[in-house]
């Protein structure tokens, strides 16, 4: 009623307004209107599209970052794991040396840490620190002085075991002061009075190299100590620009934050090391995606408005145009509707209106069987109207909700159940549970394998009030099966059950056996085998022969095994070629029919994206 009275105001107004107005409404309303409607979506969604696709970039680049990262320290602690339990290493340490010449002959031979400087390229330095008080700084052996052994982390590393790590400053030889990520960790020394501590330095020009990106800036942090590595050098050193939770075990965070003024996108997430306590802190940024955003919405915008504005210049002078010349056309008819028949003609051109404006002297003397021509017109349009409401009443009935189907036939099972007919009413119920699968299976791309198995009992069960006593069913499902977790093709056993019954069965008057199984099968992987076999009449080895090959090869002229052939296509598209539908038989002794497909593919299939699940 309320839309019916917005149209009478819609059609009062264009009935009261001249020409100029309805051309300048129809035009806001079906371009201007649309323009903006749909342009605004656009942009909204747009912009969308591109903050989740910089998102996404961005949180790719930060995982890549991670990879990397994990990589080289998992390298370098293995090679810690090599140094920290060097016998000569600890030998070295563990002696007393009374003499600068006798700890420089110790030294001489060992070469082991000066291999790890040279054939890996990520270590800036192997520090190898002892309390030893008869030890000299020589090659990669250093005294641990008292002003050393009071430092945090000398002291965290003699009195902890396990291994951490941690930036740590150094100066070049132009006094320039460069950060490294450092491992360090105690050498086990347990026959000695001497401690050692074994400082692994990770090569900063390394990481700029492996983790460095030309698109995002890019800020690695320990714990909760300084920035170590930067993609700008004068964040070194400096805290980390978000607000880190240091207490989560996991901490990750993604969004929008202003950096220096800038509108940014950021993405923090953690790195637990290799089997260390210590967490590692990769936070990403783009400085660039909120302006590259904010350009193409402009350009859309712009887009927008021409499309807007340029039609409305156009109409804007064809409006001028048109009503100038309807105007003159107007006046001459109101001159002959007063019976005054010399009219001037003024209006120019070769269209509609000019020829209007010429035949009007004609329509005057054929006033008559112009009011023939326009009852005949309204008759057509009466037809034209009944027409489209047949049209819509059709539209309208195929628009029925399938609900209506289940309740009318709920309906009708319980008319049946109340008159006693319980037989009846069985088969009602079965058939609608039948149709609610298939119906609610159409257009879905997996279903789960006990909605399936179910859906196949319905259908043996309506086939078991059909046929009586000419067959039985039977169901062994393996334990180790989980159908409620298992996902397979919907509507994919159905007409292999139902081969085995109308062909199968074809010569038995009773005593026919239909068994499912389902299990594991192992051939050369694990597949989840789900076998249909009878005990009918079984088929020679000609016909077997040309079964299996109708199901492999597409004949449209073929009129049998279309289901057969559509079910070994449907499970070759979706998980390959060399799986689908195996058929063995031998007359007298029946048809068993295994459908094999990927076990881990059914377990996985419901993760997928592509997947639509089933109400």
């Amino acid at each position: 009623m309320k839309l019916k009275s917005n149209f009478k105001l819609f059609k009062n107004f264009f009935n009261r307004a001249n020409i100029k107005k309805q051309l300048y409404t129809i035009y806001f309303i079906a371009v201007l209107l649309p323009i903006l409607i749909i342009g605004t979506f656009l942009i909204i969604n747009t912009r969308n599209m591109l903050t989740n696709y910089h998102r996404d970039l961005l949180q790719s680049d930060n995982l890549r970052v991670k990879t990397i990262l994990f990589e080289i320290t998992t390298q370098v602690y293995n090679i810690s794991e090599d140094l920290a339990s060097n016998k000569d290493i600890k030998r070295i340490i563990s002696r007393s040396y009374y003499v600068k010449p006798y700890m420089i002959e110790s030294l001489s031979d060992f070469t082991l840490v000066d291999n790890y400087n040279n054939n890996y390229a990520e270590i800036d330095s192997i520090e190898i620190y002892t309390d030893n008080f008869g030890f000299m700084d020589y090659k990669q052996f250093y005294k641990a002085d008292k002003k050393m052994q009071k430092e945090d982390w000398f002291i965290r590393a003699i009195n902890q075991n396990s291994v951490f790590w941690m930036p740590m400053t150094d100066t070049d030889e132009y006094g320039n002061e460069y950060w490294n990520l450092c491992l360090v960790r105690k050498i086990p020394m347990a026959d000695s009075k001497y401690n050692g501590v074994l400082v692994i330095k990770i090569s900063d020009n390394y990481l700029k190299t492996r983790l460095g990106s030309q698109e995002y800036d890019t800020m690695v942090s320990v714990d909760r100590m300084p920035v170590f590595f930067s993609s700008d050098k004068s964040a070194y050193g400096t805290r980390q620009k978000v607000d880190i939770n240091y207490n989560e075990d996991y901490y990750e965070y993604e969004g929008d934050l202003k950096i220096n003024g800038i509108p940014c996108f950021v993405d923090v997430s953690t790195l637990h090391m290799y089997q260390s306590d210590s967490k590692a802190y990769v936070c990403t940024i783009n400085d660039q995606a909120y302006q590259n955003i904010l350009s193409i919405s402009n350009i859309c915008i712009a887009i927008i408005l021409v499309a807007a504005l340029l039609p409305a210049v156009v109409i804007h002078f064809f409006t001028d145009y048109f009503t100038d010349r309807i105007f003159t056309l107007r006046q001459a008819m109101h001159q002959v509707s007063n019976e005054n028949y010399e009219i001037v003609n003024s209006v120019q051109g070769k269209d509609e209106v000019s020829e209007a404006f010429a035949d009007l002297e004609v329509m005057v003397q054929n006033i008559k069987q112009k009011d023939a021509d326009m009852y005949e017109a309204r008759l057509n349009e009466q037809q034209l109207a009944s027409e489209q409401q047949a049209m819509e009443f059709k539209m309208l009935a195929s628009q029925i909700n399938p609900h209506f189907l289940y309740n009318t036939l709920e309906t009708i099972r319980m008319k049946a159940y109340t008159a006693g007919d319980r037989e009846v009413a069985t088969a009602i119920k079965l058939l609608g549970k039948s149709m609610r699968y298939v119906l609610e299976n159409t257009g879905t791309s997996f279903t789960t394998l006990r909605k399936e198995l179910d859906h196949v009992e319905n259908y043996l069960k309506i086939q078991k009030l059909r046929f009586g006593d000419k067959f039985d069913s039977k169901f062994e499902i393996s334990e180790e099966i989980q159908t409620d977790f298992l996902y397979i093709l919907p509507l994919l056993l159905q007409p292999v059950v139902e081969n085995a019954i109308l062909h199968g069965m074809e010569e038995k008057e009773t005593g026919g056996m239909v068994i499912i199984s389902v299990y594991r099968q192992l051939e050369g992987e694990e597949l989840l085998c789900i076998k249909v076999s009878d005990n009918g009449c079984g088929m020679t080895r000609e016909q077997l022969e040309m079964l299996r090959s109708s199901i492999e090869v597409k004949d449209i002229s073929r009129s049998k095994s279309i289901g057969l052939y559509n079910i070994h296509q449907r499970i070759k598209l979706n998980y390959g070629q060399q799986y689908g539908i195996r058929i063995d038989s031998m007359p007298g002794s029946g048809t068993t029919i295994r459908i094999l497909i990927p076990y881990e593919r059914a377990k996985e299939e419901i993760f997928s994206k592509d997947v639509k699940m089933i109400p």
